[in-house]
């Protein structure tokens, strides 16, 4: 893994056996009942701080309903998987529109087939009518984003130092999965139906007696330091969500997050309180015909299913 992201390229331990390495592999649909298989692959080759069995969460995501067409694609060897490129579907409500999206979630292929990468890439690309999205790119897996098309989403912020803050009258920022399932409603109930159960999706209500905002986040290592909120999803009131964030700085901060980093697209707002403002936070990509995406969130993606 590089850069704390999930596209790498594996090295293979000394003892691994390589079956026929001058052969081209088969390429194939990551099924269902390839998904062990692969999430095996991923944890002994990709991130081995990542359990096979929180890997096989990422390929059977819990909003799924069966319609999805695979879970990726992997590059098998004499019934070896020697390659995969996990992705994970959904429906989203784009520029307006409902829209099929397929997140590129995690890239990862032995060095001796490192010749037959592109095979897999092509296989999810060339899925009609999908916007394709990839928020945990890294090393050449950019530049080769770049070439096939893919955008950057704006990624520029700040890092938000989380403080203890005062009670506002009136006002009460909670975790509470109860309180949650009442509150929220329309797409916001959606998206907390969908994530409740997703390994790294942490959520917050800010709540009056007339409105609400919901925070959608997970917890980021930056220099191995497990410290940093990254907000992945807003819904409700976002001007609540601007002027209780000194509340909401201070629920992080209960939970050991000293600190937040705000992307302004995402959020809406630049966050007040100590901190530094940077232009760009990790890369986070996107290819898509027609369709306006500055309103793209992080849900239904790696981000919300694997913690790393």
């Amino acid at each position: 893994m590089r850069n704390g992201t999930l596209d790498e390229y594996a090295r293979p331990p000394a003892n691994l056996n390589v079956v026929n390495p001058g052969a081209a592999p088969e390429v194939k649909p990551i099924t269902l009942d390839d998904a062990m298989d692969v999430a095996l692959f991923l944890h002994t080759h990709l991130n081995e701080r990542v359990t096979t069995a929180q890997w096989a969460k990422l390929l059977m995501p819990p909003w799924e309903d069966g319609s999805s067409p695979n879970r990726g694609f992997q590059l098998v060897d004499d019934g070896t998987t020697v390659g995969a490129y996990a992705a994970v579907y959904s429906h989203r409500e784009i520029d307006g529109e409902d829209r099929a999206v397929c997140n590129l979630a995690a890239f990862c292929v032995l060095p001796e087939y490192r010749a037959h990468s592109v095979r897999l890439v092509r296989s999810l690309l060339g899925q009609r009518g999908y916007v394709f999205t990839d928020f945990s790119p890294s090393g050449n897996v950019v530049a080769m984003n770049e070439r096939l098309g893919f955008q950057h989403l704006d990624t520029a912020g700040r890092l938000v130092v989380n403080l203890p803050a005062p009670n506002s009258p009136g006002v009460r920022v909670t975790d509470d999965p109860v309180a949650l399932a009442e509150r929220l409603g329309g797409r916001d109930a959606d998206a907390f139906r969908d994530h409740r159960d997703a390994a790294a999706a942490r959520h917050a209500l800010v709540e009056t007696d007339t409105a609400y905002a919901y925070l959608v986040y997970r917890r980021e290592r930056r220099k191995r330091l497990p410290w940093f909120a990254v907000p992945l999803y807003v819904g409700g009131e976002r001007d609540l969500l601007r002027t209780e964030w000194p509340r909401v700085g201070a629920h992080l901060l209960r939970r050991g997050l000293p600190f937040t980093l705000a992307e302004r697209r995402l959020i809406g707002f630049t966050p007040s309180g100590p901190g530094r403002t940077f232009d760009h936070n990790r890369n986070k990509m996107f290819r898509a015909k027609d369709a306006d995406v500055d309103s793209l969130d992080y849900l239904y993606s790696e981000l919300t299913l694997v913690e790393w």
